[in-house]
């Protein structure tokens, strides 16, 4: 990326490295028409809090989670409560640490387990190929990629992916969400329905 376009170098953020050169991407892909979704309402932000907690549960390294919707849906809302809920020891509440949306710095890293949360805000990138300059390569191999605006990377976003797509609701604080399992996420879909 060109100098003075805002953009940091990927070692300015703590926890996160210059991205390996020599490593491909894979063939990347939309989602299979038939991928299971689920279809939920959220009444408030606690609920949409809720649901990220639960996806957090199911997260493993090499995940993406792919966060859909327009501003002011809960994207952001659903970021902070996912990474709250991996965060280590007494933290694990989602509390007690400041989770800033990544929209100028592009990428915020949190050391967190079962592995590091990569959190990508690409709204301002112009090009898909701009995430390689914030190590998304890395991130797919030792991550839980984390993305906000991820119809930025058109087909460079991997084909094995939750999404999950925010709608606003009829009431002021409601939400519809979408959620749809592609690869490895399809048989964990089901387990994030809410049992009664």
């Amino acid at each position: 990326m060109a100098a003075g376009r805002g953009y940091g170098k990927i070692s300015s953020f703590p926890g996160c490295r210059q991205p390996t050169p020599e490593l491909k991407p894979a063939i990347m892909a939309a989602p299979h028409p038939r991928s299971p979704t689920l279809d939920l309402a959220l009444p408030d932000e606690a609920a949409t809090a809720t649901l990220a907690r639960r996806v957090a549960a199911c997260s493993r390294a090499g995940d993406v989670i792919a966060l859909y919707g327009d501003l002011g849906t809960g994207k952001t809302v659903f970021a902070r409560a996912f990474i709250g809920a991996l965060a280590p020891g007494e933290q694990s509440d989602g509390d007690t640490e400041d989770v800033p949306s990544p929209t100028f710095t592009l990428l915020q890293c949190y050391d967190r387990e079962p592995a590091p949360v990569w959190h990508f805000d690409l709204y301002r990138i112009t090009r898909p190929d701009e995430v390689y300059e914030l190590g998304f390569e890395e991130a797919l191999t030792e991550a839980i990629s984390l993305i906000e605006w991820p119809e930025r990377m058109g087909p460079l976003l991997p084909a094995d992916r939750l999404e999950v797509h925010l709608t606003y609701g009829e009431a002021a604080n409601a939400r519809q969400a979408v959620l749809i399992g592609a690869g490895s996420w399809r048989a964990r879909l089901a387990g994030l329905a809410p049992h009664d």
